[in-house]
């Protein structure tokens, strides 16, 4: 039976800006016309959220959310690097940029040769030309989706590119395990999930729209729900066990997101939601991450954890508990961030 190691991290896209732009995003949502006027100052905000922003718009808060951000990668890059896959597979969501109006599978594995990508500009490693080139592991990722295929999930699966090299869940992901750039030589499967589902085109993936209404005519076919996901993740993980390959599973996502969650203005993650599904993930209550609901999902903003319903699907199915994790809550910048490394068992 091969061995599985499986970790969970963010790709929180601010990370590979400096830290005084970290907080673009609340700033963007404080500009909505429709934000009630007691939240338009920080007199009105809850005093953890004041002392977050304090006088540099976050600036000082950035600089320790990123510490403790990059810490945890050099952790779950550690491990990585201790367990050394034969390929990695990484479920992570794609927001309107592979997959647009012309199709949008509830899920899809990429079976490409290789897998090219460029470092945003701006960015904080100085980098104005770097393109980065991994190889894929199509041989695997055919297996799988064949496996998959008949074990009845209807599987997409993908030769090349669309609309979009990789999706940043994806690409981010990378680029923080490689926070301090030693290379990254892993053969790379990418497991796309579509998360924002109702959202992905309404809103392009993306933050809310503010310059006309979307009712509920606009949204589209919800997400793949977290039971199916979570199967998914189980059926993946025991045809990976049953391979001859040593293989990584990765999550990638920040948890709520403060732009998808309308109940608090827009503002901030919907933490005490996430807190509660971290406890479960803690505890290997996998009852707990097998019946969340997708009314949940959509009212807690927490549409990105449904690539960790994948990871606790397959944890679940080999029995694979924790040995570290982390949770990074935050009032201002937009999504709360859980890391895993939950080795072989």
């Amino acid at each position: 039976m091969a061995e599985i190691l499986a970790l969970g991290l963010t790709h929180y896209p601010p990370l590979w800006g400096p830290d005084e732009r970290m907080s673009w995003i609340f700033r963007r949502m404080l500009a909505n016309p429709k934000l009630p006027e007691t939240l338009k100052q920080p007199e009105g905000w809850p005093e953890p959220a004041r002392a977050q922003w304090s006088d540099d718009q976050g600036t000082a808060e950035a600089g320790r959310h990123r510490a403790a951000m990059v810490e945890w990668f050099r952790k779950t890059r550690a491990a990585l690097d201790a367990f050394k896959p034969d390929f990695v597979l990484m479920w992570g969501d794609d927001q309107y940029e592979n997959f647009k109006e012309d199709v949008v599978p509830p899920y899809c594995l990429f079976a490409y040769e290789r897998h090219k990508f460029a470092t945003p500009p701006g960015n904080v490693w100085g980098e104005s030309d770097k393109v980065w080139d991994l190889a894929g592991h199509p041989k695997a990722a055919k297996m799988l989706a064949s496996r998959l295929i008949e074990d009845g999930f209807d599987t997409a699966y993908a030769y090349k590119p669309l609309h979009h090299a990789l999706g940043h869940a994806f690409t981010n992901a990378i680029l923080y395990l490689d926070y301090d750039r030693r290379g990254f030589d892993y053969p790379f499967v990418p497991f796309a999930i579509n998360c924002y589902g109702r959202k992905v085109l309404a809103q392009r993936g993306g933050l809310p729209v503010f310059d006309r209404e979307i009712g509920e005519a606009d949204f589209d076919p919800p997400s793949p729900s977290p039971r199916r996901l979570f199967e998914l993740g189980a059926a993946t993980a025991r045809i990976l066990a049953e391979s001859p390959y040593r293989v990584a599973l990765i999550a990638s996502s920040g948890w709520s997101h403060a732009f998808l969650t309308p109940k608090n203005n827009f503002l901030w993650p919907d933490t005490a939601a996430d807190r509660r599904m971290f406890d479960a993930l803690e505890r290997c209550d996998w009852e707990a991450w097998r019946g969340l609901s997708t009314t949940a999902v959509e009212d807690s903003g927490q549409q990105e954890i449904l690539n960790w319903s994948c990871l606790a699907g397959a944890m679940s199915a080999l029995g694979l508990r924790p040995r570290e994790t982390g949770f990074l809550d935050t009032w201002i910048f937009n999504s709360s961030k859980a890391f895993l490394i939950a080795p072989p068992a």
